[in-house]
């Protein structure tokens, strides 16, 4: 990247869940300029829950509460122009700062929602129910966390697929799309159990996930950086 990034953050207690879900359903849900990606023929669906800390500005310190709190995003994979990325249907935040930012800043579907991850052990007990009166309601609670080593995605896997995205599209209210690079190192996940014993995010799109056990990973901190949301385009940047 030419430009500097503009914002750092820290993702901790992070627990990618996935389902397969139809993907001409899911497509539906996407903006028609976007194309949805598929790994081996099969659409995937992502609830993530985890702990945001140390988000700031560039040059800027972190400022107790208002750089740490509860996330959550339901995201699905796309590509647009050649690039792959990733899409989020709603992210929920316990940050009123960071909703309204992210939502003018990024043009991203950002709600508040009345949330806490607690750490019991090695395991996270994580709550969320959204009190936005721009989206319908959603909720999560699940109790979750690793149950084996740190092993990095090999190439050519679901989980690279999955989670080797540096990248995000997202659409402003005039329809054009937008696309925000961000940069980390590998990440570092580890298999996972998740207890999930609400889950109506999912169903605030209109979409219902499938009776099968969810694809599970954990991560336990990952630092980015992300740059500034540009218009994208269909050649390659």
């Amino acid at each position: 990247m030419n430009r500097p990034w503009v914002i750092r953050m820290r993702w901790l207690n992070l627990l990618f869940a996935h389902w397969p879900v139809d993907a001409h359903v899911l497509a539906s849900r996407i903006p028609s300029a976007l194309q949805l990606d598929l790994f081996d023929g099969q659409a995937w669906l992502g609830i993530v829950p985890f702990t945001m800390a140390d988000v700031a500005p560039r040059g800027v310190p972190a400022l107790g509460r208002f750089s740490r709190f509860p996330e959550i995003n339901v995201r699905t994979y796309v590509r647009h122009g050649g690039l792959p990325g990733i899409y989020f249907l709603s992210l929920d935040a316990a940050s009123r700062p960071t909703v309204e930012g992210g939502r003018r800043a990024f043009h991203l579907p950002y709600f508040h929602a009345r949330m806490s991850a607690a750490r019991t052990g090695a395991d996270t007990v994580y709550r969320t129910e959204r009190i936005d009166r721009r989206g319908p309601p959603a909720a999560f609670e699940a109790r979750y966390g690793p149950i084996g080593p740190i092993e990095l995605a090999a190439p050519g896997s679901l989980e690279a697929w999955l989670t080797d995205r540096m990248r995000l599209f997202s659409v402003d209210r005039r329809g054009r799309i937008w696309r925000t690079e961000i940069a980390h190192e590998a990440w570092p996940l580890q298999p996972a159990q998740a207890d999930i014993t609400r889950e109506t995010m999912a169903r605030a799109h209109g979409l219902e996930l499938p009776d099968v056990a969810p694809h599970l990973r954990y991560a336990a901190r990952l630092d980015v950086r992300g740059w500034a949301p540009a218009r994208a385009t269909k050649g390659r940047a």
